[in-house]
This record gives structure tokens, C-alpha cells and sequence, in this order.
């Protein structure tokens, strides 16, 4: 039964949350935090099922108004230097005196960053085009190499906050109301994927690890509660 309530509230929360049907006033309670929580994770579950995050987070842009114009861009931190993690250079399959290029960068909608990501490709396995753009240009990563027609497997998700505990949906007495008396307040982290890219004949080019901000919840009612 605990299952079937707790299916049943997110499931209620996820339709107010898709249909814009928000409270007009942030009221920092149990409802509240349902319906947070049903927005992240409605944003994992896009993020998941697609194989472009750049298209995803335009696609979120433009549903939830965060910007005039829902163009993601890729400000890059050009200074910006890190190893690749091992797992990762195992799953690239990359020999050791195999090129790797690194960008960090920030995927921008209008003035909201929506995301920062690292990324490690191998440029050999892309056409010197891809690889001019990639180091010239603030064009996303996704779109220079959309025309390799590549797919996206995810190999790890960390929910890095949540509005609610693990047991948020256990009965007890006050419990719901408990969450009357603080403060909700969404930190700059929520979430962090992991994943490998492939092109359309399987062979991986890419890892990425891309850490989504509190801006995807800039909108309505919630923007008051982000920790700027």
C-alpha cells in the first residue's frame, strides 16, 4: 500500500508538474517537495531517454520559458585541465599514446547555466571538422558531432540533493508536517550522469560527466528557493 501512495502522489505531482500547474506562491511544505521531487526526476527520466543532453536541456528551456530564446551554448572553460578518470579511458578503449582532447564546459540557456560538463574525446575518431569546431567554436558538443549519428549509454546517476528523505512516503505522526518548519532551499548540484558516446557503428568516442544545476528549476514559484 505504502508502494501504490507513493506511486500515486509522484504520479499526481508529475501531472501538475507537466501541465505548468504550480503554485502560484512557493509554500515551503510536504506538496511542495513532492512536486520538486517529481520535477527531477521528470528531468531525469528526459535526460535518460534521449540520446542528446544538449537537446534535452533545449527541450526543458523552452517548456519551462527560462530563457527568450531556448538555444543551449557552450561557454567553454578554456584554461581548464583534468586527467581523464581511468574507467573511462577503459571504456573509450584508448591506448595509452592514443590522442585524448578535454573541454569543460558550461551549457548555457540564456543566462542560466543549466549544466556543467566534462568531457574527454578521442579527435581521431572524429572528422577534422568536428575537431576544428570543437576547439574554435562555443557550439555544443552534441550538435558538432550529430552528423556520427551517436548514441548515448548512461553507466552511472547520482542524485546529488532531494527535497525529500529516502522514506519521505513512511507513515508517522507529523510526519508530512514536519517539513513545515524548514527551509527549503535547492542547492547549485542536483544531479550527475555519467555516460559513454558511440557512433552509429558502436565504436565509443567519447565520456562525458555532466553535472546539472539548481537553473533547471528557475521558473514560477521555485526560483526563489535556489542557492545562488
Amino acid at each position: 500500500m505504502y508502494f501504490l501512495r507513493r506511486i500515486c502522489l509522484l504520479t499526481l505531482a508529475c501531472a501538475l508538474a507537466s501541465c505548468g500547474a504550480l503554485p502560484s506562491r512557493q509554500q515551503d511544505d510536504y506538496i511542495a517537495r513532492i512536486e520538486l521531487l517529481a520535477l527531477l526526476q521528470t528531468f531525469n527520466a528526459d535526460l535518460l531517454s534521449h540520446d542528446s543532453a544538449t537537446l534535452t536541456l533545449e527541450r526543458w528551456c523552452a517548456d519551462h520559458r527560462l530563457a527568450a530564446s531556448a538555444r543551449i551554448v557552450a561557454r567553454r572553460m578554456r584554461d581548464a585541465a583534468k586527467p581523464i578518470p581511468d574507467e573511462l579511458r577503459v571504456r573509450l578503449n584508448i591506448a595509452a599514446d592514443e590522442p585524448i582532447h578535454y573541454r569543460r564546459v558550461q551549457l548555457v540557456c540564456g543566462e542560466r547555466v543549466l549544466s556543467e560538463a566534462d568531457n574527454w574525446y578521442a579527435p581521431d575518431r572524429l572528422t577534422p571538422e568536428m575537431n576544428r569546431q570543437l576547439d574554435t567554436t562555443d557550439e555544443p558538443f552534441g550538435k558538432v558531432v550529430k552528423a556520427l549519428g551517436f548514441q548515448r549509454r548512461t553507466i552511472a546517476v547520482e542524485l546529488l540533493w532531494s527535497p525529500l528523505p529516502s522514506d519521505w512516503d513512511t507513515p508517522g505522526p507529523g510526519h508530512a508536517r514536519a517539513y513545515a518548519d524548514e527551509s527549503l532551499r535547492i542547492p547549485h548540484a542536483v544531479l550527475r550522469h555519467q555516460a559513454i558516446l558511440y557512433t552509429a557503428q558502436q565504436q565509443p568516442f567519447s565520456g562525458v560527466v555532466e553535472t546539472y544545476t539548481n537553473a533547471i528549476f528557475d521558473f514560477g514559484s521555485y526560483a526563489r528557493t535556489l542557492d545562488r
